[in-house]
């Protein structure tokens, strides 16, 4: 199977042995029924599937984040949502194809969507940018979240990006200020913002459109400052600790939760968010209505001001008090 990986074997070996004996039926075990052998390979194949991806480790999931057959932000918008408008350019520079974002209705609600869109093949890639966007791409997600503040529509923030392009070009255009201003500009609208990270999360490519009311994350996807494959590289100079980072970096959205960086984990079917996209977006589209509900339930001042204490909130930790004898006053006797 194309894209197969490498704790998915046991699945895949199964598959194929249960679609090559559906194909020869000649070949089933003497001395049992061939629907008896078939459904006891269905059994154990349905086994299989659900004792791997109940107990899937950190790295694995981000294994699955980054699925080549994911859905991307595109997918979910035309799944989720309907009518969809796309604007382009940051009125600035040029129009940046790795971000994507305009007009659209989620239920019964007029909304501005925007996030970051990967490529399924080479030249999309290169054409997506990998995901990864420019400044330019910052400054129009800005263009079209002040709009959408300017004609109070809810925003709508997918996020799917290993991070912000690193590339000379992109310094050139000031890609840390552009990121800086959206942190800045995100906390001051007044409109709900929910952001949902759909694959990857990474860093300030993903942060950039990440300041919200809400934000939530598919179960395998995750959020995180730095790749687990650069925290191996720096922490222990050997990439082949790559699985031992992901686990020590609490990225994956059980993790998350736990750290209440993000506010809910929404479900995918057994076996990720590649295996049935239809059922992802439906599940998606079920829990932004639900959030959004919520939070226009609110007042303008009591919706900022939730949203600058969860984000000021981020990070503070309580250390134990030291034992009684490492509190000696100075110059007390030994």
């Amino acid at each position: 199977m194309k894209h197969q990986l490498d704790f998915e074997k046991p699945i895949i070996e199964l598959q194929n042995k249960l679609d090559d004996l559906r194909a020869h039926p000649e070949k089933h075990s003497l001395g049992i029924r061939f629907e008896e052998e078939i459904q006891l390979i269905e059994k154990k194949l349905e086994e299989t599937r659900r004792q791997i991806f109940l107990n899937l480790t950190a790295w694995q999931r981000i294994q699955l984040a980054r699925h080549p057959r994911r859905p991307f932000t595109l997918d979910y918008v035309h799944l989720a949502f309907s009518d969809f408008q796309e604007l382009h350019g940051d009125r600035m520079f040029a129009d940046d194809r790795a971000m994507v974002g305009g007009f659209a209705r989620l239920g019964k609600h007029p909304v501005v969507v925007i996030g970051t869109q990967k490529g399924r093949d080479t030249k999309e890639n290169i054409l997506r940018n990998f995901g990864s966007a420019h400044p330019e791409g910052y400054r129009k997600a800005l263009r079209l979240m002040r709009l959408a503040n300017k004609f109070g529509l809810p925003i709508i923030s997918l996020i799917d990006t290993a991070g912000a392009y690193p590339g000379v070009a992109a310094e050139e255009r000031h890609i840390a200020e552009a990121i800086a201003v959206n942190l800045r500009e995100m906390t001051l609208l007044e409109v709900p913002i929910i952001a949902a990270i759909v694959g990857e999360g990474g860093s300030g490519g993903a942060l950039g459109i990440g300041v919200a009311d809400r934000i939530l994350i598919l179960e395998n996807a995750y959020y995180s400052v730095i790749s687990p494959e650069g925290c191996a590289a720096i922490l222990w100079k050997d990439r082949a600790n790559t699985a031992k980072a992901a686990a020590a970096l609490k990225i994956t959205a059980k993790d998350l939760l736990e750290l209440k960086i993000v506010d809910e984990i929404v479900p995918e079917p057994l076996g990720g968010a590649h295996t049935d996209p239809a059922a992802t977006a439906a599940i998606l589209k079920e829990r932004l209505l639900h959030n959004l509900e919520a939070i226009l339930e609110l007042s303008i001042a009591d919706r900022l001001k939730k949203r600058y204490e969860k984000f000021r909130s981020h990070g503070q930790f309580i250390e134990k008090a030291e034992p009684a004898e490492h509190n000696v006053p100075l110059g007390a006797a030994a």
